[in-house]
C-alpha cells in the first residue's frame, strides 16, 4: 500500500469522527463539511510518513481549521446581529444514522451549542477537544499558541461557562416527548392559550432564527406567559408539523405549501417544555438536510 493509500484508507476510517468534532467547534453542518474537505486538502499535501497516530494528527487539522473560521467570524459584522440557532441535525423518528449518532454524542443539543458560541475560539476549541474528545492539553496547546497549563485554564473557564448556563438534560423517554409536543401543537392550532401555557415549564425560553431572509422572526421570549403568546403570534393554521427528531430529542419541520418554513427543537425536562429553539430563514433552510419530508 503506498502512503498515498494509507491516507485516504485512513482519512475515510476518520471521517465521521472529524465531522463531529467540526460540528461541535463551528455550530454548522455546512461549514463542519467545508472544515473537514479543507483537513483533506491540507493533510494530502503533508508528510504523512512520520505520523504516529494518523487520527490524532487529523483531528490537529480539523482543530485548527476550525478555529480559523471560529476567528474570521468575529470579523463578520452579520455573525454579531440578532439571534442565531445553530444548525441542528434532523433525524426520522424512527431513529439516527450512525453519523447523525456521532454528531450527537455526549447530549450536543441545540441549546448546549449556543452556549458554546458564547466561548471564545481558544476556549471552545479547548472544552471541545478535552472534555468531549479527551486530548490532552499538551497537545492542545499549540493550536491555540498557548502552554498547557494556559489551554487547561481555558477548558476550565469554559467548563464553568456552560455549567453557569444551566442547559437541562433533556427527559429520556422519546414517547413521551412525542406526547408532550404533540400536544402542544394540538393547543396551537386551536389558539388554546391555556393548554399551550400548561404544556411550559415557567421559565420556558424561546429562541427564534429568522435570518436576514425572515428578520421578523428572530425573536428571544422568556416565561411561559410570552412564549405561549408568541406562539400563537406566528401559528399559520394552514401549516403542518412534519414529526422529526433535533438533535436527538423530539422535534417538527413546519411546512407551509409544501415548503419547509420553520425547524423546531424542544427541550423537555420533567414533562414541561423548558425550550424552544427555532430555524425559520429560508435560506439555511434550504442547505438543511429536510430528507425526513420525504416519509
Amino acid at each position: 500500500m503506498t502512503e498515498s493509500d494509507w491516507l485516504t484508507e485512513g482519512f475515510e476510517q476518520n471521517r465521521i469522527r472529524l465531522r463531529a468534532v467540526a460540528y461541535r467547534m463551528l455550530g454548522s453542518i455546512t461549514e463542519a463539511d467545508d472544515a473537514v474537505q479543507e483537513a483533506w486538502l491540507r493533510a494530502s499535501r503533508a508528510d504523512a510518513g512520520r505520523v504516529d497516530s494518523l487520527g490524532a494528527w487529523l483531528t490537529t487539522i480539523v482543530a485548527r481549521v476550525c478555529l480559523n473560521v471560529l476567528r474570521s467570524r468575529a470579523t463578520r459584522r452579520e455573525e454579531l446581529m440578532g439571534v442565531h440557532v445553530p444548525d441542528p441535525v434532523i433525524s426520522r423518528t424512527d431513529g439516527t444514522t450512525p453519523e447523525e449518532e456521532a454528531l450527537l454524542a455526549d447530549s450536543v443539543g441545540l441549546a448546549l451549542l449556543v452556549v458554546l458560541e458564547t466561548l471564545t475560539p481558544a476556549e471552545r476549541l479547548a472544552f471541545v477537544l478535552h472534555d468531549m474528545f479527551d486530548l490532552p492539553f499538551d497537545e492542545i496547546a499549540p493550536m491555540v499558541g498557548r502552554s498547557p497549563a494556559t489551554a487547561r485554564q481555558l477548558a476550565s473557564r469554559a467548563r464553568r461557562r456552560v455549567r453557569g448556563a444551566d442547559v437541562q438534560a433533556p427527559d429520556a423517554d422519546l414517547g413521551r416527548q412525542r406526547e408532550i409536543v404533540d400536544a402542544f401543537y394540538a393547543a396551537a392550532r386551536r389558539g388554546d392559550f391555556d393548554a399551550l401555557v400548561a404544556a411550559l415549564d415557567p421559565d420556558a425560553v424561546l429562541r427564534a432564527d429568522g435570518g436576514t431572509g425572515r428578520p421578523e422572526a428572530s425573536v428571544v421570549v422568556r416565561g411561559a406567559a410570552s412564549v405561549a403568546g408568541q406562539v400563537l403570534t406566528f401559528h399559520q393554521h394552514a401549516a403542518l408539523a412534519h414529526p422529526a427528531l433535533v438533535n436527538g430529542s423530539a422535534g417538527a419541520v413546519v411546512t407551509l405549501g409544501g415548503r419547509a418554513v420553520a425547524v423546531l427543537g424542544f427541550t423537555i425536562t420533567n414533562d414541561r417544555i423548558v425550550r424552544i429553539d427555532a430555524i425559520a430563514d429560508p435560506d439555511r433552510l434550504s442547505r438543511l438536510d429536510l430528507s425526513v419530508l420525504d416519509d
